[in-house]
């Protein structure tokens, strides 16, 4: 089984002639949002739920490493690369320093409120390290996979409103944010994979990229769960109610890994590319909730601020 397939005009395709295949007329750069002001208003900030919280706070900790870890490794290839593509990564770096950044702010105020994140910011940097000491090209399939895992995510995230529909306000408009440009940018690893293993083989290509996956979605789903059910403890719920709620939010409703299963899978097919599906209509659809935001603050400078510069959050109480 190759990743190209037999057939042409798939994006994919184009990419083995232009070296990237996000559409010519979308453009990626940082949109460089600022959520200083944006403080969580409930402990359990997602419409009261302690399971969306915990998932959602879970999520957010392996951000900035994260993303610092995928800015890191595409850079290195960004000189190697056909021009379009290198304006791709410069674009994705741009937008992850931004992502980092707001993440930051945002795990300090999950931390204000009283949530140790020390366990699950170890398990990370144990992750973080472990891929670090690999070969770079292994570097690279193992960020390619979790970006994909990301904009799966991301566009489930938009495309269903109920995930964010009882949220903080500004919190939701921070997280669609988030995912608009997750999505914007979901083929720039994919696009460097391909480039950086142009003189593979088809067989070894997809071999590789696929055991990868497994390995990385096993890792990932053990320990964003593990994550989630230590923050749940933290908010007094543990035992057979921790598994039984976060199994009917994480499979039955609102589902957000059961609903992300099929795009997961479709990684696996031959000739795939995350831009076979164009679903740009998804940022413009995020854009639309989170404009009032940037209507708020039309001056707000470019340049990436410190965290220390920024307005520190005021304390939580543990409520919900």
């Amino acid at each position: 089984m190759g990743d190209v397939p037999s057939h042409a005009g798939t994006a994919e395709a184009a990419t083995t002639i232009a070296g990237s295949a996000t559409p010519a007329d979308l453009n990626i750069q940082s949109r460089n949002r600022h959520f200083a002001s944006a403080a969580i208003e409930r402990r359990r900030w997602v419409g009261g739920d302690p399971y969306a919280s915990a998932f959602f706070n879970a999520l957010s900790v392996t951000f900035p490493k994260g993303e610092t870890f995928f800015m890191k490794v595409l850079k290195q290839y960004r000189d190697e690369v056909p021009e379009k593509l290198a304006r791709e990564i410069r674009g994705f770096v741009q937008q992850e320093a931004v992502h980092s950044r707001e993440h930051l702010f945002f795990n300090k105020q999950i931390e204000q409120a009283d949530f140790d994140l020390s366990r699950l910011e170890q398990a990370l940097t144990d992750v973080i390290d472990n891929i670090g000491s690999m070969p770079l090209i292994r570097q690279l399939v193992a960020t390619t996979c979790l970006e994909h895992l990301t904009a799966i995510l991301a566009a489930e995230f938009i495309a269903n409103p109920v995930h964010f529909q009882d949220a903080d306000a500004e919190q939701r408009k921070m997280w669609l944010w988030h995912a608009s440009e997750e999505v914007e940018h979901k083929g720039v690893a994919y696009d460097t994979w391909l480039h950086a293993t142009k003189d593979w083989s088809r067989t070894k290509r997809w071999t590789t990229k696929s055991l990868f996956m497994i390995r990385i979605s096993l890792g990932f789903a053990k320990n964003r769960t593990k994550g989630i059910f230590d923050l749940l403890s933290q908010d007094g719920v543990s035992g057979p109610r921790a598994w039984f709620g976060f199994l009917h939010y994480a499979l039955v409703s609102p589902a957000p890994v059961r609903r992300t299963l099929w795009p997961w899978f479709q990684f696996f097919l031959p000739g795939f590319h995350p831009w076979n599906k164009d679903d740009r209509n998804l940022i413009q659809l995020a854009e639309s909730e989170y404009e009032a935001a940037i209507m708020e603050n039309p001056d707000e400078p470019d340049a990436i601020a410190p965290i220390g510069d920024r307005r520190k959050p005021g304390r939580l109480h543990k409520v919900a």
